[in-house]
Parts: C-alpha cells; structure tokens; sequence
C-alpha cells in the first residue's frame, strides 16, 4: 500500500475533547467562505457556529432549507442557507453553479453531512443510498466547486474537510459490487465502504490539489450522539454498547463519547489549524493526525491503511469520475 508518510501524529497538543474555542483561538476567519453541508445539525452546527464566530461567511445548504433557517436562527455571524439534496445530483450541481455565480472563491469546503445503517435505498442511477449520499454527492458538489477552490488555494491558501468515521474499518471500498448488485446489501458494510470512499476521497483531493495551495483532510469526529443514529433501534444501540438496556449511554459510552461541540473539535483542527501547515492527505482523529491502525490498536481509534492508499484513492477517483458523467 501506498500510505503518506505525514499520517502520524504531530503533537497537537489539543485533547480528545478539547472545545471549539480552545481549537479556534486566535483563528480569524474573516473574508473567508465556507460551506458546511449538514451544518445546521448535530456536529455540523458546531460546526458552523465556531466558523461564523471566528469571522467566516458560511452557507449551509440543506435538503430542508426551512429547517435549517429554524436551526441557526439564534447562531450569531454571517451565515446563509440554501437548497441542495446531496441525493440529487442535479440539485448538487445546482447549489454549486449559484455559490460559483455569486462567490469566485471558496476557502473552506466541509463535507460534514451523511446517513448511516439506513435501510437498502437507491438514489440517482442505481447508487446504494450511503455511497450516493456519503461519497458520490459531495463528489459532485467538490467538482462543481472546484474551480472556486482553486482560485482561494492559489490566493493565500484553502481546505476541503471530509467526514469519515471510525466505521471505515467494516469495509474497504468495493469496487467490484459497490452498490450491491451481486452480494445481499448489509447496512454497516455499507456505511464502512462509504466512510472509507470519504478518507480516500480527502487523500484524491490532496493529491490533485496540493501544489495549487489546497489541502484535504479526512476526520473521525468521535462518538457523538445526534440525529445520524436515527435508523438504528434501541435494541441495535444496547447491542452495540452505545446504551445500556434501561435506554441510558452505557458507562463505555459516558467515558469514551463526545458532546456535539467536542465533536465539531477535530474538523475545526482539520479546517483552520496553523499546525498543519505543510501536511495533508491525512485521516484526523482527536484533534490530531491519526497513527496507522496496527494489531494492537482498539477498534475506535487509528486508521485502517486501506482508507488511507492512494493507490486506491487513486482508484476510487477515476470510478467517480465515471459515474458522475453518466448522472
């Protein structure tokens, strides 16, 4: 495998649960654009508020634009909503064509919003739902985007911030039968393929871009609990060691799980940091940049190598690249 040498820890100095506010101090914002998709909920809305608060204009575009309005009303700064259904790749192209129309430049694309463990479900031209929404949307709208965020990469510098999750480790992509024609679709196997798609496109985007001044990062936020466990039951929950049987977080869950303004943390890190200056192409977990996952590394830290080869990022790029000409 072909993994960047950068993707090991630089001694952040933050913490697993550091604040917003300790990530942002001293990080000013202003004359910057951003987008933050999925900003108007969960993580995402930290997301958004440590953003505007630290001087960014943000737009958040959002498959329920009135629910987003009704979200961020009282988050303070220069934020904007707009309409876009990562599901809808004609929608996607759109939302990118207006920001384009309205904004040269793009210095902050946070490609924050996604499903998970959702029941078998096709978008566009026979996508698995969760490759279509987690990884071939934001594709789309990185495309659409790209020349804006080439032009803030060569003015002075820009970042593209993708979601992953410790999830990643159920599955490597799949290339043979990505959208489960040939094998019975499995919900996590699903969701660990489109985690994977999200770092590999971080290290594709990094690869392409990195000498136009634009770096890309892949973040594990942690475990949060927020609107993305909504398909799961509560039996799942407790089976998964999220809750005990009386419907609480279990004692592993209190100990090890974020509240969403720590969640937003280590996307912060990824998107504004000074520290990493000279580094991209990398997964983040806990505010830093993640080991490599070896034999002795637990379950939800570290990062597999397969979300993290290029040459399969490689890979995964010229894939999308097909299927988005064809949507």
């Amino acid at each position: 495998m072909d993994i960047s040498p950068d993707q090991k820890p630089i001694g952040s100095g933050y913490k697993a649960k550091s604040s917003p506010d300790e990530i942002m101090a001293g990080i000013d914002l202003s004359g910057r654009n951003a987008i933050v998709t999925g900003g108007y909920s969960g993580i995402g809305l930290e997301t958004t508020r440590a953003m505007a608060k630290a001087g960014a204009k943000v737009v958040v575009p959002a498959r329920r634009p009135d629910a987003a309005k009704t979200a961020l009303a009282d988050v303070e700064g220069d934020i904007a909503v707009a309409a876009m259904d990562l599901a809808d790749i004609g929608s996607v192209r759109a939302f990118a064509a207006d920001f384009a129309a309205a904004h040269d430049r793009l210095h902050l694309l946070i490609n924050n919003a996604g499903i998970m463990a959702c029941p078998e479900e096709t978008v566009g031209p026979g996508w698995e739902r969760q490759f279509g929404v987690n990884h071939l949307g934001h594709a789309a709208l990185f495309a659409g985007l790209e020349p804006a965020i080439r032009k803030a990469g060569a003015d002075g510098g820009a970042r593209v911030v993708a979601l992953s999750s410790t999830g990643h480790k159920r599955s490597p992509v799949r290339f043979d039968d990505p959208f489960f024609k040939q094998e019975p679709y499995h919900k996590w196997t699903a969701y660990g393929q489109a985690k994977t798609a999200n770092s590999l496109f971080a290290v594709g985007v990094d690869m392409r871009l990195k000498n136009d001044g634009v770096r890309a990062f892949a973040v594990h936020p942690g475990g949060i609990m927020t609107p993305l466990q909504r398909h799961l039951t509560e039996e799942e929950m407790v089976e998964l060691g999220w809750k005990d049987p009386s419907g609480g977080l279990s004692e592993v869950a209190r100990s090890l799980f974020k509240t969403p303004p720590q969640g937003a943390t280590t996307t912060l890190f990824a998107a504004t940091s000074p520290k990493l200056g000279g580094v991209g192409g990398v997964y983040c977990e806990d505010c830093d940049v993640a080991p490599v996952a070896g034999p002795d590394s637990v379950y939800y830290m570290h990062v597999a190598p397969h979300a993290v080869d290029r040459e399969q990022a490689a890979r995964l790029w010229d894939m999308t690249e097909r299927l988005l000409a064809g949507a």
